[in-house]
């Protein structure tokens, strides 16, 4: 017996039509979506400011407008965690659309009233990450849709999981296959195929089809999608998504602590990869915290430097501006990114980028003076002088970081559809969580010829962000490939392939069973993805640049004809 729990969503402003894309092109038990990310609460922190009774994802109001009545008449429930700020707020507005539909959400997750107090500070929102178990008692009401707000990404495929199959919360293998599960299906067309590093290799990639998580009464799971849809299911594709913005082998959460590293994967067939093995372990004591506070004002703008002397025309840009600024912010970053290219045939790749970002408490130091002077070394400045767009007056940006309580200290209420609400206790058992001793690692290869080749010859990467950190996980596809890579791709190696992290603390985690390494760099996205303190906020493209990078390949892994 299974239970089918689709994903139409992984992040917001996600593809609009994904919803009806599911509820119609095949059969499902549940469909889910994931709209929350940490620059999401933050946007929806903003939104609240502006208007008391927003603070939840609009987009899933629109999608729910158009298909509510569609999932109702198929017999599919619905569980988002699109509730955000305002759960509530979105119950009532799904409400009024007049489906008739019995709509439940969970409440608690918002600590903003009591930050000062738990030692979070004065943030402009504070959302501990919930688990599953307020879903479950939404679902047994009999609620067709239930909405949440900050609960873990994997808690809304946990959920209807552990609802359909009466898990009880020391289940923890089970939990455990269904947060792995959850994780791999919860940021969408990521697990078929978007974002891979072999991306060349799948046959059709005009439109990726959303994933489909087929969880069995053990917790294990095939991970597939709708017939006739785009993109793949392979077990490179899984492999790249359970690598996504984790630390090591052991994946916390509310409900269990998931061991990704016994996670064993199979194709079965095709666009169906197995999951099985799954070990979970008692949860952490205490829960995590999305906290994001307003960080000050930020302004920016481009100069584009054309043909010969870029280092000195930078230069000269570089001190007319700091020296005609009438007050110098408090950052001042400028970043000149060399694309020119010498003899160039257009005057495109002729050309050089230098960037400069400000950063300031006051609005005043990144405002309109900033910009002015911009603009004002038109006439003044080097030869074809150019600005890719106009500057503006600069803007509030934010800072993420990442608290932790007790989770005694955290509300988890079920609020049924007739209004009713109960509360969820905690859980009983808690076990601290400690990181993986290293496994035993498969013995070095020995000397052979060499070629110097990038590392995506042989290796595929994903890469994301938690707060400040990147993780950039790397993975290869043959026991041999692995044996080199595990003996080679070292902390060390890392750092001299990308020397932005060669001052940063860098931690490596080994999961053999993925044939993968996971590396956790600690501060390389200043204050999180808000704070835009890099070229890439995200670390997106992180793990392509780190495939981009040339070393000593062993011949015979290059030859293996994988690529």
């Amino acid at each position: 017996m299974t239970v089918k729990i689709g994903n139409c969503s992984g992040f917001y402003g996600d593809r609009l039509s994904a919803m009806r894309e599911m509820l119609e092109g095949g059969e499902l038990d549940y469909l889910t979506g994931d709209y929350l990310a940490e620059l999401t609460m933050l946007i929806l922190g903003r939104d609240r400011m502006k208007d008391a009774t927003r603070g939840y994802a609009k987009t899933f109001l629109r999608q729910a407008e158009d298909c509510l009545g569609l999932a109702l008449d198929k017999g599919v429930k619905i569980v988002a965690n699109a509730g955000g700020l305002n759960p509530k707020g979105l119950v009532d507005a799904l409400d009024k659309l007049g489906f008739g539909a019995e709509i439940a959400y969970v409440d608690g997750d918002d600590l903003l009233p009591r930050a000062q107090e738990l030692g979070l500070g004065s943030p402009l929102t504070a959302n501990a990450y919930l688990g599953a178990w307020g879903i479950v008692e939404c679902l047994k009401s009999g609620a067709d849709v239930v909405v949440t707000g900050r609960v873990t990404d994997a808690s809304v495929i946990v959920g209807p999981a552990a609802h359909h199959f009466g898990w009880t919360r020391t289940d923890y293998d089970a939990l455990a296959g269904a947060v792995v599960a959850g994780h791999v299906i919860e940021c969408g067309t990521q697990a078929t195929g978007g974002n891979y590093s072999f991306f060349t290799e799948i046959a059709d990639m005009s439109r990726p089809g959303f994933p489909i998580a087929e969880i069995e009464s053990d917790g294990s799971a095939v991970i597939t999608k709708h017939e006739k849809t785009g993109g793949a299911v392979s077990v490179g594709t899984v492999t790249a998504q359970l690598l996504y913005e984790i630390t090591g082998g052991r994946y916390a959460n509310p409900d269990v602590t998931a061991r990704i590293d016994t996670a064993v994967l199979e194709q079965e067939s095709s666009d169906r990869v197995r999951i099985s093995n799954v070990r979970g372990e008692a949860p952490p004591p205490t829960l995590k915290v999305s906290l994001n506070s307003l960080g000050g004002f930020r302004n920016e703008f481009t100069l584009v430097l054309t043909g010969l002397d870029i280092d000195a025309k930078a230069e000269l840009a570089r001190s007319q501006f700091e020296s005609w600024l009438p007050t110098r912010p408090t950052q001042l970053d400028w970043t000149l990114v060399r694309t020119d290219k010498p003899d160039a045939p257009t005057e495109e790749t002729a050309s050089a980028l230098l960037r400069c970002v400000a950063r300031d408490s006051d609005p005043n130091a990144v405002g309109r003076q900033f910009s002015s002077v911009a603009v004002e070394l038109a006439l003044a400045s080097y030869p074809g002088f150019s600005l890719t767009a106009p500057p503006s007056n600069g803007a509030p940006y934010g800072v993420f970081t990442a608290g932790y309580v007790p989770v005694a200290e955290v509300p988890h209420t079920a609020v049924f559809p007739d209004g009713t609400r109960k509360e969820i206790p905690h859980a009983a058992e808690t076990v601290a969580l400690e990181p993986l001793d290293t496994p035993e690692l498969p013995a070095e290869r020995p000397q052979e010829p060499t070629i110097r080749a990038p590392l995506g010859t042989i290796a595929a990467a994903r890469s994301g962000d938690k707060g400040g950190n990147a993780n950039v996980g790397v993975w290869v596809r043959s026991d041999d490939e692995f044996a080199w890579l595990v003996n080679t791709l070292t902390v060390a190696t890392l750092k001299e392939l990308l020397p932005e992290a060669r001052d940063l603390t860098v931690t490596r985690h080994v999961l053999p069973n993925l044939k993968a390494v996971n590396f956790v760099i600690e501060g390389i996205l200043g204050e999180g993805v808000a704070s835009q303190a890099r070229f890439d906020p995200q670390a997106k493209g992180l793990g392509e640049w780190l495939r981009s990078r040339h070393l000593d390949i062993p011949e015979t892994l290059v030859f293996q004809g994988h690529i």
